[in-house]
């Protein structure tokens, strides 16, 4: 299973490549992922299945009990094979449907692929928290292709209504999950579903349940969500015959399946479900009926088909789940093939309006054959497999007695309509149109129709195949209670009531077809678009409904962020600190003063630090000149890694000393683009507010601190770390190994953030480019300077001529300078002194950082102080020579070493796969070098020195983005170059 997941995401990591290649034809390559799948799926036995279900399990977070946990059993082999088979054909149709000048069809090709990977991850999926993830991935993916037309309003305005909805869905479902999960003491699903819990559900339990079929029916587009569905056909056809028949919305439907085993003990739940599908059933078809564009039409006839399963699925009887997952695969062998057919007309014809084709059954005959016999599957004619399905629901419903029986009349009447709508699609996409012209004969590969046909077949050989599949689906159902005796999926039912039911509905549906005129007069007659008045429809129909909604929200933050968000960094921060105050307020006045074991200092260097510390800071809150508040900031900085120092902290203080110093440089370089003074002081009240809230967030952060402290109830870990980082890391700096061993994690996530960061500041600095050429000394012309006075300074002219080209280019008899650039500064802006320390303390300072990073896992340092050193080492070689001077010294992009460091990082946690190991695995081998003996290079150090590179890239892209690039600004602004 690990394999098969595998398989899709390396598909579509590659597809924008193959497309980029191949062009249209890269489809029937990635096509060979989910064909695969569907294969080694065909070769397992499902009626195995339901006593040894295939279980792959891996810790995820263990700490929480979450495993990368897949479970394969009946119900997820069948959704698994529609996944993957229709998903394959569905692949192969985009080969012939699409152009290779399509824009962005790399794009859709890996979101695709990527999206029949999420889904069989999601069916698959046996873990909550697992089953969550690709429940969200699948939304995402549906949300790109959905909105895959990003220059037309209609696909991403349907692209976000898809999105907001099944996302809030899927939130309310995981807060549900979550819920049995704590319940049932498990987060396995199979372990919830086995629980005991579900005998004597109580009320946070049917909440809980509540919660997650919200989750449910917003996937699966059911009232009142299910306008989302009709609105996505804004996407590409392939997507619709996809996502939005064969799989992301029977989601939800297999989402009530899986939970049957806990509705069945609660008929309150079933009772719901049933509302709320047979309620989709009849809108949706009603409104099937009146729509010109048949793509529209099958849309809102799939909204009224997931009605239809969900109400059946919900019943979670033995007979029902049997027959719902009979007519849950009905439904996406007759549905993907309609909205293909519709893609083929759209293509070759020009248009998806019932009322301009005219005669397209006979220009595509082929094609005619496929949507017809899809259609009639459909609508149930036998002995089609749509009809054996429906009887089987029928028969289900029939047998179950009581309140079934009324969902039953239910049920029929939505069935009369899809009679209906699916005689309006076949007339209307295949008949004459009165008034329209004859279509022209196109020409149709067949490599075009034939995805459609394969599918279609299923709507014909399935029936031959229902015993089969109704052993498959009540392997699953076994377990349920169930009042009848039992169904059966046959191609010829016996006389009954069932079957009395299927033929008063074909009868009345084909009525209905008979007088579709008068009904299209009725409908618009009794449509709240005709009659309303006053906004009206705004209230009934639900698009307009959530837009309202939205509009609402949008109105809401209008008021509500102005109160909030001013602009101003000071009122900001400061409702963020009061807010931070008043919510531990009643936390402190619950609790005694100070801790009983509160110790005022451990060394004495305490008490001569903190009176400094405290003192700079006082200092740098009264102070109005910038450069002096940021120095003294720079104080209590290095106060603190003093205290850490007198803690034995050597490797905190290290690096804390490196960062504040990094921070400064930093600060110095932005105050560039600051006034030198803060602007006018407060007023008096304005003042005692800001310290009052500056005092009050002390005392709760110390405080806060100090009960943390004091709430500790187990013994200290860090003793317990010394031997097993020597041990298993192979290190005796404890700190070092925890940070790239123990905890690597963490720091990937870290230096994940400091790339974020990094682009960031650069994109907002640089504008327009997230990063420029690089200038080299040798590029410049003769007598080229930066930060030159005016014309009108007078200066000496032999200080103004000189030339910063190579030797080569002007001989040896020219000036000699310290740094490589150091002529291109103008004489009045160099500092001799600061380039001569330069040019001796570089060389120094980068070999320390070298060694701070080789020295790092066994003494102080490591790739994160190593990558400070060398950053301020370059920081020092552009403050002595501008901004030439840090183009000769890192002749790179930042991009680039941010790049090649975060490569370096993930390369160091996949490696230890190639040699049978586990993610971030260790080892610590043992080389014997001449002269020096014995060296241990850890495997960790790999990891420690992409950090050292992302640090290094990212103060690198700090001091080309603050710094060089300020320096282009002003010169340009002061027109002083």
């Amino acid at each position: 299973m690990y394999t098969m997941l595998l398989a899709h995401l390396a598909a579509a990591l590659v597809g924008p490549l193959l497309v980029r290649a191949m062009g249209r034809n890269a489809f029937y390559l990635l096509a060979l992922v989910p064909a695969g799948s569907a294969v080694w799926l065909a070769t397992i036995d499902p009626l195995t299945l339901a006593d040894a279900p295939r279980e792959v399990s891996v810790p995820w977070i263990p700490a929480f009990g979450i495993e990368l946990a897949f479970r394969l059993d009946p119900l997820s082999w069948v959704m698994a094979m529609i996944a993957t088979a229709i998903g394959a054909l569905v692949l192969l149709y985009c080969a012939r449907y699409f152009k290779d000048t399509e824009p962005g069809l790399g794009r859709f090709a890996g979101v695709l692929t990527a999206f029949a990977g999420a889904m069989v991850g999601l069916v698959l999926a046996d873990d909550v928290m697992v089953l969550y993830t690709f429940w969200e991935l699948t939304t995402v993916f549906s949300y790109l292709l959905i909105g895959h037309y990003q220059d037309k309003q209609s696909s991403r305005r349907a692209a976000m209504n898809a999105l907001i909805s099944t996302t809030a869905g899927g939130l309310a479902m995981l807060v549900g999950l979550l819920m049995f999960a704590s319940s049932a003491g498990t987060l396995r699903i199979s372990g919830i579903m086995a629980s005991d819990i579900w005998a004597d559900a109580g009320p946070g339990l049917i909440v809980a349940m509540l919660l997650v079929l919200a989750g449910a029916l917003s996937k699966s587009a059911l009232v009142p969500t299910h306008f989302w569905l009709p609105g996505a056909m804004a996407a590409p056809t392939p997507v619709s015959a996809y996502l939005h028949a064969a799989a992301m919305v029977k989601a939800g439907i297999y989402l009530i399946l899986r939970l049957s085993p806990a509705i069945a003990p609660n008929e309150s739940i079933s009772i719901v479900i049933a509302v709320f599908g047979a309620a989709t059933m009849l809108l949706g078809g009603w409104r099937a009926l009146r729509q010109t564009d048949i793509k529209l039409l099958l849309a809102y006839g799939t909204v009224s088909q997931l009605g239809f399963l969900a109400a059946v699925s919900g019943l979670a009887t033995d007979d029902a789940v049997l027959a719902g997952i009979a007519m849950l695969i009905a439904h996406s062998v007759f549905k993907a093939p309609l909205f293909m057919v519709v893609g083929i007309i759209d293509k070759k014809f020009g248009t998806r309006d019932l009322r301009m084709l005219s005669g397209v059954g006979r220009a595509a005959p082929v094609v005619a054959i496929i949507g017809t016999v899809s259609a009639a599957s459909m609508a149930a004619v036998p002995p089609l497999y749509g009809f054996v399905a429906k009887e089987g629901i029928y028969a289900a419903l029939w047998e179950g007695g009581s309140w079934q029986r009324a969902l039953l009349i239910s049920l029929v009447a939505g069935s009369i309509l899809t009679v209906a709508y699916s005689w309006r699609f076949v007339r209307g996409a295949f008949g004459r149109a009165p008034g329209a012209p004859r279509v022209a004969t196109p020409e149709i590969s067949p490599l075009y129709w034939l995805p459609p046909a394969v599918i279609a077949v299923g709507s014909v050989a399935l029936s031959f195949a229902a015993t089969g599949i109704e052993k498959v689906a009540g392997s699953f159902s076994a377990g349920l209670p169930g009042e009848g005796e039992g169904i059966h999926l046959v191609v010829i039912p016996h006389l009954g009531v069932p079957l009395l039911l299927s033929a008063l509905t074909l009868g009345l549906g084909a009525l209905l077809c008979v007088l579709a005129r008068p009904l299209e007069r009725f409908q618009e007659a009794v449509s709240p678009m005709t009659w309303g008045r006053d906004g009206i429809e705004d209230w009934v129909d639900a698009e307009r409904g959530f837009r309202r909604l939205m509009r609402w929200i949008d109105k809401l933050a209008v008021v509500v962020t102005p109160l909030l968000q001013r602009g101003s960094l000071p009122y900001t921060l400061g409702t963020m600190l009061l807010v931070l105050i008043l919510l531990a307020s009643p936390v402190t006045i619950a609790t005694s003063p100070l801790p009983d074991n509160l110790v005022l200092f451990h060394h004495p260097v305490e008490v001569l630090v903190l009176p400094v510390a405290v003192a700079a800071a006082i200092g740098a809150a009264r102070s109005r000149r910038r450069l002096r508040a940021v120095f003294l900031i720079s104080v209590t900085g290095f106060a603190v890694a003093l205290l850490f120092l007198a803690a034995g902290a050597v490797d905190v203080a290290t690096t804390q000393v490196l960062v504040e110093t990094a921070l400064t440089v930093v600060l110095v370089l932005v105050l560039r683009r600051l006034p030198i003074h803060f602007s006018r002081r407060p007023l008096r009240i304005g003042a005692v507010g800001r310290w009052a809230i500056a005092i009050g967030t002390a005392v709760v952060l110390c405080g806060g601190a100090l009960y943390a402290a004091d709430a500790r109830y187990t013994a200290p870990l860090g003793p317990e770390l010394i031997e097993p980082a020597y041990e298993i890391g192979g290190g005796h700096n404890v700190v070092n190994v925890a940070l790239v061993d123990a905890r690597v994690w963490d720091t990937m996530g870290e230096i994940g953030v400091l790339l974020v960061v990094a682009t960031g500041v650069a994109s907002l600095i640089f504008v327009t480019r997230r990063e420029q050429g690089i200038s080299r000394v040798r590029d410049l012309d003769g007598g080229t300077s930066i930060w030159r006075r005016r014309a009108d300074a007078p200066l000496p002219q032999n200080a103004l001529n000189f030339d910063a080209r190579p030797d080569e280019v002007t001989g040896s008899n020219r000036w000699r300078t310290w740094l490589s650039a150091g002529l291109t500064l103008a004489p009045e802006r160099r500092m001799v002194i600061l380039e001569v320390v330069t040019r001796v303390a570089f060389p120094l300072i980068m070999l320390f950082s070298v060694y701070l990073l080789m020295a790092g896992h066994n003494h102080p340092g490591g790739g994160f102080a190593g990558g400070l050193v060398a950053g301020l080492g370059l920081a020092l070689r552009y403050l002595a020579g501008g901004r030439y001077e840090l183009a000769e010294a890192a002749p790179v992009q930042a991009g680039f070493v941010l790049g090649l460091g975060m490569a370096i990082a993930v390369s160091a946690s996949v490696l230890p796969l190639l040699f049978g190991g586990t993610i971030f695995a260790t080892a610590t081998p043992v080389v014997h070098v001449p002269v020096l003996g014995e060296l241990e290079f850890p495997s960790a150090l790999i990891f420690d020195i992409g950090v050292y590179l992302v640090v290094v890239g990212v103060l690198l892209d700090f001091l080309r983005s603050l710094g060089a690039q300020i320096d282009q600004q002003q010169e340009v602004e002061n027109d002083v170059r």
